[in-house]
């Protein structure tokens, strides 16, 4: 078995936990390293040169980790490139991103575009719940609890009812002027974008 075919899967999340880290991804202010021995090198620099950290977490050994940082090889099997892209995309420009974070917490919010089946409940009549496409601003209180779940390690299912009370309060109840007592609930979600 090649160092290659020994590399760990990549770890799926659901569609509200990927939203949030491309969300957080396009605030970068500079590319990341496109080529393979660039961006060995950025991350030696993240987990400061130790070879043997970076082989493990990206799934192939010591050696080969060498030898992309020396130029030897270049061009990564499929799997080790995308090891390679996720890794690099997700330590560049930590800072960056985390004003990013704080500012959607505290003052800007976050915006949504949502195409998702909203369900209602409600003390008088409502609509039947159908899919809905909804872009929408969600308050800065509502983008820290979002935030603040997704660092605690939050599963999609335990984002959904924020999502959907954030999504609830801007964009059916416009903020409480109307539609008292209005809950939606969204499932089956089909596409999902957060902007900071």
């Amino acid at each position: 078995m090649t160092d290659h075919e020994k590399q760990q899967p990549t770890l799926r999340r659901g569609k509200v936990l990927d939203a949030l880290v491309r969300a957080e991804r396009a605030t970068v202010t500079r590319s990341a390293p496109k080529s393979a021995k660039a961006q060995v090198k950025f991350l030696l620099t993240r987990v400061k040169g130790s070879t043997k950290t970076l082989a493990e977490r990206l799934g192939v050994s010591r050696r080969t980790v060498e030898r992309y940082r020396a130029g030897q090889l270049t061009t990564p099997q499929k799997k080790l490139q995308q090891a390679l892209v996720e890794e690099t995309s997700s330590e560049w420009q930590p800072q960056v991103r985390a004003k990013a974070r704080e500012r959607a917490a505290t003052s800007g919010g976050m915006v949504v575009d949502v195409c998702a089946y909203f369900g209602f409940t409600a003390s008088g009549s409502s609509d039947d719940g159908r899919e809905r496409f909804i872009t929408t601003a969600i308050s800065p209180h509502y983008a820290a609890q979002i935030l603040q779940l997704q660092e605690a390690g939050a599963t999609e299912e335990e984002l959904h009812p924020v999502v959907a009370e954030a999504i609830t309060e801007s964009y059916f109840t416009e903020w409480g002027t109307r539609a008292a007592g209005l809950r939606a609930d969204f499932t089956h979600v089909q596409s999902i974008d957060f902007r900071f």
